[in-house]
């Protein structure tokens, strides 16, 4: 049996589309005439208004940086006394403020081993590395969740104790257990997607507050 749309139901689906591209293109317009490369810009943006991740003079390592709208944003909530580091295999080709230093660099295999030393520590570790989509939910949910275990390991060497970490993830088996890992190592853990992410995304954040001691 086949089934035909009514003129109806297709005017809602294309009503409800539209709505979805506007609201989509307004904050990519939004995102250039605050001088910013992306609209995720506001992702963090909702993330820092809801939680305060970063405070003023924070040191701040920024993984999966390109292409550069949380570097600046993070840049404004740390003020001239902070600093932040980002790192992306892409290269940014933005202008930088004095308060931010980049590399293009593979953050599974770093090649500027300076870059990170057991002498540097940061206040906060942002994650929203994604890895290249297959179309495959699986493949594409479990490189993810490496990525994400990356950036928790990296957050376990660097990061001070008390220190904060934000960290995207796409939703799929091994969420809960990333989940778990995250509980375990801070004081406060919190799912959140932002309004901003668009609505077909699968990507969500989990935020981790006040690492715990090691001891």
């Amino acid at each position: 049996m086949i089934i035909r749309k009514t003129r109806k139901q297709k005017n809602i689906k294309n009503k409800n589309h539209k709505n979805k591209n506007q609201w989509e293109d307004h904050l990519t317009k939004k995102a250039k005439s605050e001088n910013y490369p992306a609209r995720s810009v506001y992702k963090l943006e909702e993330i820092q208004n809801k939680f305060k991740i970063i405070q003023k003079n924070d040191n701040v390592l920024d993984l999966g940086c390109a292409p550069g709208s949380w570097l600046l944003y993070a840049a404004k909530q740390t003020g001239k006394k902070g600093m932040v580091y980002g790192i992306d295999l892409k290269e940014n080709d933005i202008k930088l403020p004095l308060n931010i230093i980049v590399i293009q660099d593979n953050i599974l295999n770093l090649k500027n081993s300076d870059f990170l030393n057991k002498d540097k520590k940061f206040n906060v570790v942002l994650s929203d590395m994604a890895p290249a989509t297959t179309g495959r939910k699986d493949v594409d949910t479990l490189r993810s969740f490496e990525l994400c275990n990356m950036a928790l390991k990296i957050a376990d060497d660097f990061l001070i104790e008390n220190g904060n970490f934000i960290c995207k993830i796409f939703q799929g088996n091994d969420f809960n257990s990333f989940q778990q890992k995250v509980k375990s190592r801070f004081k406060i853990c919190k799912i959140f997607k932002p309004e901003s992410c668009r609505k077909h995304s699968k990507e969500i954040y989990i935020i981790g507050k006040g690492k715990k001691s090691k001891a």
